[in-house]
């Protein structure tokens, strides 16, 4: 089976289905950018929460 487009519209339809193919690829790249940047805020927040838990410990230990 050959795939052959005639025109660069007719790539983009792809055969009718376009809007399903590209609508696919734009949400999958969407989340491929937007989950690593959810990730490391994910981590920060994490992070930050545990500092203060530990500063609190502590001064409840100096008490």
């Amino acid at each position: 089976m050959t795939i052959h487009w005639n025109s660069f519209s007719e790539f983009l339809a792809m055969g009718g289905y376009g809007v399903y193919v590209w609508g696919s690829f734009g949400v999958n790249a969407l989340i491929m950018i937007v989950e690593p940047i959810m990730a490391v805020q994910r981590r920060k927040s994490l992070v930050a929460r545990l500092k203060r838990q530990s500063r609190a410990a502590d001064r409840n230990k100096e008490s």
